[in-house]
């Protein structure tokens, strides 16, 4: 098993498949998932000729499960520790989710030439939730209830989240894949709960804004409109927006878990602007 150790002690699991000379691209998970989560695009890519590489933060998947460090700042620290350690160049970060969120706050103080170009999938960023300078935001109760029923039943908590809001297969029309379902769940109930527990204050309450200022490279931003874990349009738009080189690709009428609900749409987009 192929780990890194973080200054502060912390072993982070990652996989790196493909040949050592191919164009990197990093895969950055969601809440409270793992690299696991990333099964259809690697292999994708690494059909393509491209080094696919993805991690499991600290406290989720086989990582350590720490009793510390569950905030952006450490887990874009234990991504340096990663990227240095692979002595990455040039290589194409895409996050999903939260891992949206880390790859915005790792891209706006990468050293350079690590970093190519970038993709948010779903992402967090700006800021999720609602505060005085961001009105459309969601209410903390929202995030709230969120560490309520992880604390009280976080098994059944995470067999609700993937059957309904996360694809949307409790809407009509939607076709349920249970082996998804099943698949979040695995991921979820192998991390740490005090780590997902906290880490529900990291995407929530982190404010990417100047991150997303910050970056000089090409970003590009995917986003579902029919989003009901991340609204579209408190996040994808404005992101976009705030990005010196970004650009929206609206898909409508997808859900949260669009990377997995419809990869045969997103990877192509993606292969395609990481090849411009």
């Amino acid at each position: 098993m192929s780990t890194v150790t973080t200054p502060d002690g912390t072993n982070i699991f990652y996989k790196d498949w493909g040949p050592r000379d191919g164009k990197p691209i990093v895969f950055h998970h969601g809440w409270p998932l793992s690299a696991d989560d990333w099964d259809n695009q690697m292999l994708w890519f690494l059909s393509k000729g491209y080094r696919v590489i993805a991690h499991d933060r600290r406290g989720h998947g086989r990582s350590s499960q720490t009793a510390t460090g569950h905030d952006m700042d450490t887990y874009v620290a234990d991504v340096v520790a990663l990227t240095d350690a692979l002595d990455l160049k040039d290589a194409v970060h895409i996050g999903h989710s939260t891992g949206g969120g880390e790859v915005a706050h790792y891209v706006a103080q990468a050293k350079p030439g690590r970093v190519s170009k970038a993709v948010l999938v779903s992402a967090v960023p700006p800021v999720m939730v609602k505060k005085e300078s961001n009105p459309e935001g969601l209410p903390i109760e929202v995030f709230d209830g969120f560490r309520a029923a992880l604390a009280a039943n976080r098994a059944q908590f995470y067999i609700d989240v993937p059957s309904g809001p996360f694809y949307n297969f409790d809407q009509p029309g939607v076709e349920k894949s249970q082996g998804l379902i099943d698949r979040w769940w695995l991921q979820g109930m192998m991390g740490a709960a005090n780590a997902q527990y906290e880490c529900i204050k990291a995407f929530s309450e982190t404010d990417f804004t100047e991150d997303l200022k910050k970056i000089e490279v090409p970003v590009l931003v995917m986003h579902g409109t029919d989003d009901r874990v991340v609204p579209y349009a408190d996040s994808g738009p404005k992101s976009a927006e705030l990005l010196k080189s970004g650009r929206l690709k609206s898909y409508d009428g997808y859900p949260h878990g669009m990377l997995s609900t419809h990869p045969d749409v997103l990877n192509p987009d993606i292969l395609a602007f990481i090849e411009e």
